[in-house]
């Protein structure tokens, strides 16, 4: 008998990601195929340049002929020794480059593995919702069971850790959370991170801190390390990431640092993945590095988007959308206006109708909350991947739509 086939895609894919970052993409399509004026602040791809000295050493290092070899074949420790040489001077935290460090290709690779280098099938991890899509398909690939925490503005979208049940706990590998927040801009403080490594030790489950957005503060907020915490390397690993703070996204470099057995087990999955970040672009990392610690021209990348924001906000309140205002990151977490349209109700308006309709309407691109878990719906994401100008017009075009729309 004939087998049948449907489709060559396996079951798995469809656990990979949210499909609204499909249809957001398609309502886009179909936006600027009507000769809509698009402003696309859906995905929070930096739409800046790296500094010109981190453009000129990738361009030198690439015209070498010997850059073409597997980076595996060479040790790649000039980049980790730059990465422990930026960890001590940003944060004070002392990391041996050999054991402690690990270079990936951004931080969303080596997120990606890690689930599969740590925990065993069947485990469970604990995840936050709302969360970063990587965060639960990484567990999928792994066969690890999600745990979700929710993460609520009544907490200041912080774990409530003793509501995880001891169950949980006593099957869980690891803990993974990610402060600045992507994507609700929360932050957390040193006085946090030390109730969490306490929990972790307590139950032996290891933390897993994603710091993508440490440069990424506003108002003079300087992200801390969950490393600065005594004792965490005994227990945590952080990744960091050059995409968002370095506007290297397009070059994928970032390193994971922390407890040395966890830095070897994905080190040794990646040595069988792939052969490692190219050489020009680990040499531009150190160059980039090199300017955020000892360059007085270097501009902080919050310094950018603190402006954005600034007008981004202000005039959104002028619109009549009070939304809160973030201490972080690169994003704006708004909680949806209340709205009407003809017979529907207010609560009507979900979080994927808000923004296809806004787009429709409007032009411009925003992220319904509920691509990032359940207790995203009611918000949206919005990306300031914009200079200050084209904000302003976003912002005025949504106070517009909020009007026209708005119950009475």
């Amino acid at each position: 008998m004939d087998k049948e086939i449907t489709s060559r895609k396996a079951p798995l894919l469809s656990q990979l990601g949210s499909s609204i970052f499909s249809e957001v993409a398609s309502w886009k399509r179909e936006a600027v195929a009507q000769g809509i004026d698009v402003i696309d602040l859906g995905i929070g791809s930096p739409d800046r340049a790296p500094s010109l000295k981190v453009r000129q050493a990738l361009s030198q290092f690439t015209l070498q002929e010997d850059m073409y070899a597997y980076p595996a074949l060479k040790s790649g420790l000039p980049f980790r020794e730059k990465a422990a040489e930026w960890m001590k001077h940003r944060f004070g935290v002392t990391l041996d480059a050999t054991e402690e460090i690990c270079t990936i290709a951004g931080s969303q690779d080596g997120l990606a593995h890690l689930a599969m280098a740590i925990a065993p099938r069947g485990s469970i991890a604990i995840v936050p919702d709302p969360g970063y899509p990587i965060y639960t398909a990484s567990l999928a690939l792994a066969g690890v069971e999600p745990y979700f925490i929710p993460l609520v503005e009544e907490h200041q979208y912080l774990p409530q850790l003793e509501s995880i049940p001891q169950e949980v706990w006593d099957r869980a590998s690891f803990i993974l959370l990610n402060y600045p927040n992507n994507p609700i801009t929360a932050v957390a403080s040193l006085d946090f991170y030390e109730s969490l490594i306490d929990f972790a030790k307590k139950h032996n489950v290891l933390v897993v801190h994603d710091l993508a957005y440490s440069e990424m503060g506003y108002d003079g907020f300087m992200a801390p390390s969950i490393l600065q915490i005594d004792g965490a390397k005994d227990i945590a690993v952080e990744f960091h990431s050059l995409s968002k703070s370095f506007n290297m996204a397009g070059c994928r470099i970032g390193f994971m640092v922390g407890n040395a057995d966890v830095v070897s087990a994905l080190t040794e999955l990646k040595s069988n993945i792939d052969y490692g970040v190219f050489d020009p672009v680990q040499e531009a990392g150190i160059v980039a590095l090199d300017e955020a610690m000892y360059s007085d021209d270097f501009v902080r990348s919050g310094e950018v988007y603190q402006r954005r924001r600034d007008h981004f906000i202000r005039t959104l309140h002028e619109g009549g959308w009070g939304v809160t205002s973030p201490q972080a990151t690169m994003f704006v977490w708004a909680k949806l206006p209340p709205l009407a349209n003809g017979d529907f109700s207010t609560e009507s308006w979900s979080s994927r109708r808000f923004a296809k309709q806004l787009l429709a309407d409007t032009g411009v691109v925003v992220i319904p909350g509920d691509a990032f878990g359940i207790q995203g719906e009611g918000y949206v994401r919005i990306a300031l991947v914009e200079n200050e100008e084209r904000l302003v017009e976003a912002a005025i075009r949504l106070g517009q739509f909020i009007h026209q729309n708005r119950c009475v």
